[in-house]
């Protein structure tokens, strides 16, 4: 799903900003042009759209791509949840938000 939500991501003792763009219940795509590297586990904190609960979870750097990079792809991070019931969590809540937006195109 594509999004456009604030995360805050806690790695090696230091809290960044960043704003995530692709959400799925298994992992996040975090803009960032300051990636730990793949393999890295960090934490990180976002809301799946205003109003909703804010999800702190553990997390996997899968790949990262930084500025300078070769090819043209966006500075960040895919990171994939590791705890199973934290993925359940997100995907009822996605599963949710999807329900409620298809209602509300029916409406119009």
């Amino acid at each position: 799903m594509t999004v456009r939500i604030r995360a805050v991501y806690e790695y090696a003792g230091t809290s960044r900003e960043a704003t995530a763009t692709t959400l799925g219940a298994g992992g996040l795509f975090v803009a960032t042009g300051d990636a730990p590297p793949a393999g890295s586990i960090l934490r990180i904190r976002f809301r799946v759209s205003d109003g909703s609960r804010e999800h702190a979870v553990v997390a996997r750097v899968v790949w990262a791509h930084r500025p300078g990079d070769p090819g043209a792809q966006t500075p960040g991070m895919g990171i994939s949840f590791t705890s199973p019931a934290d993925v359940a969590a997100i995907a009822a809540e996605l599963e949710a938000s999807a329900e409620l937006a298809d209602a509300a195109a029916a409406e119009r």
